[in-house]
């Protein structure tokens, strides 16, 4: 059960981190829908600048195109002056008349070309900032969307690490819940058979005890009425008796053994720290290592006091030995405990290292009471912790004495006798308390010191460190050791109450080798119980032994298919990956074209541009062959070809669609194809992650399966051991109590036997005065007397059938007489033939057994006749007389 508590505690942490996991997944998913919002808004801005960029374009084609005519115009009007000059030299009166007129139309023409040619330097100008202005634009526009696609990636690898570890975890936890289900039904209905289990056996066990009770106590009446000897008012008798083992008092004293244990590690550690700090702040103060050397005398007792953990180690082991040495199954006393001779060692050494570390120690207090840096109070604080440090190696040594003393039963007896035990244990526990109140002064004079030696000038924030790590160290080793204190005078009256061992009420000590030899001799009894006791082997029943089958052979198929579908996603999954890789190279190859193209293009526009401005000093007919040029190509068709397809263009003089069209149209060809293999590509992902998911979920199911058999497997076989186990107990304690009764009723019986026999004798000798005695004297000299007729009386005993007894006695008497055979019938009814021996006095017991009990239950008289039919064997006439 406190299995499945803990499981539900996981359970329900691992609830809460899923729960703020996915609060933290909806902040996440909001922050990716915005960034995914931005990037669609900067995805419109981007084709509205290139929108722009193309009505640009297109006025800048005007403007080309008006250059063009304008400078064709400018080319006639330089024709038509060279003609009018060549006119004027012919006519030149005529010229003279007209040269006015001609003036004016040349200033006219001059202005408006050079108003056209400002102008075009204008629109030059205009275009080319526009042009520099888009080129800045797409370039922040780019860089903007490379920044958010990364920030979107990102954002999206977070998402799917989150999905996926919330899958795993949401499967993790659904296993638990499936595994605690189970677990938890397995208990419930292990927990209902062993309900069912305990009621049997307790009322098993209280008919047992109600019945053995019943017979105890009329035992017991029967030894206290007919048994007066009691061997323990006697202690030389009593010794004799067989010890009791108290295994109350042992589990107690493994219970304090723990305790202490526990108390001795922590007061292990805190003088591990202690030790350890004080090496650390022999470094620092008053000359730190780091800066300065320090002296000799702290440098030994720095090495010294580095040696701790080899001294102090020791105690701890030499506890735990202690306490695994005591078990419910073994005699724990002073003269038992040989472990406690080791921890008494090992408290030895350490007694050394403290006597070793002592003048290191005071040298050192007096050496930092020397510097400088020492004021009066913190020297004063300096003298109280020298004597401190001396009170508490006197301290140990007192408790080493009192330790080494308690050792000394286990390896000599005669080195402490029994009377000085209490002693011993009291002045342990006033040792304890005076080490306790000294471990208080060393703490409050140590933080007084720490106090003062934060004022010096060079106080370090790694000393200020030191000094509280001491502090801490010492409070803990104060605490420590009032918990000792504490516990030894708690339980002191245990210790020393709890000395003796031997039999109930003496008052001699039993040797404890001895009683671990009963103890061995008992251990061996229970084993040799345990190993007559074979329990039977476990048997399935035929109809579920067929059900098990059947469902073996099923899970079997079916294990079988889940294999060959993991087996065919597995190579639909390695097919998936190569054309995913293929396409992501077929992407790659794409991206590299469309740069190339990109790269074309601006060249291409660039050379346009260039070939604008030498397009003034070209000849007209080469526009003509350009154009020429321009309409056979148009006329050929266009071939795309690539690994997704080829697609091919025609077009005609009349209907040829610009460059800006074909690209469209190229351009939504391959987004189709790209979007088609994408969602082939996405199916096929999503369909291998299925089979993926359940391939894993099979298989954790299949493993937690086979965890759970095994651990059920485990649980079934403890609990037929506990069950086994349960019945060697139950079987041995009803054969004790049957060997104990069978005793008692022996025991009863003989000293019924030997009431009865005395009762008889007594009898006898009362009836000798009224029965006659009868005597036969046989032809060979021989005579038999026979006492006649006696009373039989009907007794009833708690363990016994009832009966009756009719009694006679014969003596053969002669000097030549050989054998007789007596036949002694009682009411015709043959019981014994008796062999009668020469001067040999015999008493025959006929018994009767009675179908019902008289009235009263008390013991009723019976008169019987008995015949007794006698036979010589010796003579073959013999003789019969019947009385």
């Amino acid at each position: 059960m406190a299995a499945a508590a803990e499981l539900q505690g996981k359970y329900q942490k691992l609830a809460q981190e899923y729960s703020k996991l996915r609060a933290q997944n909806q902040v996440l998913k909001k922050g990716v829908v915005d960034e995914q919002a931005n990037s669609a808004s900067l995805k419109e801005q981007l084709k509205m600048k290139d929108q722009s960029l193309r009505k640009l374009q297109q006025e800048m084609d005007s403007l080309t195109f008006r250059n063009q005519q304008l400078a064709k115009r400018v080319e006639l009007l330089q024709d038509e002056l060279a003609l009018s000059e060549a006119r004027g030299k012919k006519n030149k009166k005529s010229a003279e008349s007209s040269s006015q007129l001609s003036q004016e139309q040349k200033s006219v023409f001059n202005e408006d070309l050079q108003k056209k040619i400002e102008e075009n330097e204008r629109l030059h100008i205009l275009f080319f900032e526009a042009d520099e202005q888009h080129k800045r634009l797409e370039a922040e526009l780019r860089s903007r969307l490379d920044v958010l696609e990364t920030d979107a990636a990102q954002h999206q690898a977070v998402v799917d690490s989150l999905t996926r570890k919330y899958t795993d975890t949401i499967e993790k936890l659904q296993n638990d819940k499936a595994k605690l289900e189970i677990k938890s039904q397995t208990l419930e209905r292990e927990a209902k058979d062993c309900r069912l289990r305990t009621e049997e056996c307790q009322q098993q066990l209280k008919n047992l005890q109600a019945a053995l009770g019943s017979r105890l106590e009329e035992s017991l009446c029967i030894i206290n009425e007919k048994v007066p000897f009691n061997d323990t008012r006697s202690n030389r008798y009593n010794a004799l008796n067989v010890p009791l083992h108290n295994r109350r008092y042992q589990l107690k004293l493994r219970d304090l053994a723990g305790q202490a244990l526990a108390f001795v590690q922590e007061l292990v550690t805190a003088l591990l720290n202690f030790h350890t700090y004080t090496e650390q702040k022999v470094q620092i103060f008053p000359i730190d290592s780091a800066t300065d050397s320090i002296s000799p005398l702290n440098q030994k007792f720095s090495q010294y006091l580095h040696e701790n953990a080899s001294y102090v180690r020791p105690l701890e082991e030499g506890m735990l030995h202690l306490f695994e040495s005591i078990t419910e199954d073994t005699v724990t006393v002073l003269e038992t405990a040989v472990k406690l001779k080791a921890f008494s060692e090992h408290l030895a050494s350490y007694l050394c290292f403290l006597r070793k570390i002592l003048p290191y120690q005071l040298k050192s207090l007096e050496e930092e009471c020397e510097s400088s840096l020492c004021t009066a109070a913190l020297r004063a604080r300096n003298m109280e912790l020298h004597r401190d440090m001396k009170r508490l190696t006197a301290v140990f040594e007192k408790l080493h004495t009192y330790v080494s003393l308690l050792a000394l039963p286990s390896t000599k007896p005669e080195g402490l006798l029994r009377t000085n035990y209490n002693s011993v244990f009291t002045n342990i526990a006033a040792s304890l308390h005076g080490f306790h109140d000294l471990l208080k002064d060393i703490s409050k004079d140590y933080s007084q010191k720490a106090t003062l030696e934060q004022d010096v000038p060079t106080a370090t924030q790694k000393l200020i460190t030191t000094n509280d790590c001491i502090l801490s160290s010492l409070v803990a080793l104060t605490n420590a050791v009032g918990k000792i204190a504490s516990f030894f005078s708690n339980n002191l009256d245990h210790f020393t109450t709890s000395l003796s061992y031997g039999p109930k009420g003496g008052t001699e000590f039993i040797s404890p080798l001895s009683a671990e030899c009963m103890l061995q001799y008992k251990k061996k009894a229970v084993a040799y119980m345990k190993s007559l006791k074979k329990p039977c082997a476990d048997s399935v029943p035929y109809e579920e032994a067929l059900a098990n089958r059947r469902v073996l052979l099923s899970s079997t198929e079916s294990r079988e298919g889940l294999a060959q579908q993991v087996q065919q996603s597995l190579e639909k999954i390695a097919k998936l990956e190569q054309e995913k890789e293929h396409w992501m190279l077929e992407a790659q190859l794409a991206k590299i074209k469309l740069e190339k193209e990109n790269q074309k293009l601006k060249n291409s526009l660039s050379g346009h541009l260039t070939e604008t401005i030498q397009e003034h000093s070209v000849l007209p007919n080469v526009a003509e062959q350009k154009k020429e040029a321009t309409e056979k190509s148009l006329k050929e068709p266009i071939k795309s070809t690539s690994l997704i397809g080829m697609l091919t263009i025609t077009t005609d003089n009349e209907k040829a669609p610009d460059t800006e069209s074909r690209e469209d149209l190229i351009k939504t060809h391959y987004m189709a194809r790209i979007a088609e293999l994408t969602s082939h590509l996405q199916l096929a992902d999503s369909k291998s992650v299925h089979f993926h998911a359940e391939c894993r979920a099979l298989a954790k199911r299949l493993s937690l399966a086979e965890k759970s058999k095994e651990s059920l497997t485990e649980e079934l076989k403890l609990a037929s051991q506990n069950i086994s186990r349960l019945q060697d107990e139950l079987m041995t304690t009803k054969r004790s109590y049957e060997d104990q009764l069978s005793m008692m009723s022996d025991h009863l019986c003989s000293m019924n036997e030997t009431l009865t026999k005395q009762r008889e004798e007594i009898d006898t000798l009362k009836m000798t005065n009224k029965v006659s005695c009868q005597s036969w004297t046989l032809g060979t000299g021989c005579s038999l007397e026979v006492c006649g007729l006696h009373l039989a009386f009907l007794q009833h005993y708690p363990f016994t059938n009832q009966f009756t007894s009719c009694s006679f006695y014969c003596q053969l008497v002669g000097k030549k007489t050989a054998n007789l055979v007596l036949h002694v019938s009682v009411k015709k009814k043959l019981f014994q033939n008796i062999h009668v021996g020469k001067n040999k006095l015999f008493m025959v017991l006929l018994q009767s057994r009675l179908s019902k009990l008289p009235s009263g239950g008390r013991p009723a008289p019976f008169v019987y006749l008995y015949v007794v039919k006698i036979e010589l064997l010796s003579n073959p006439a013999s003789d019969t007389r019947c009385l």
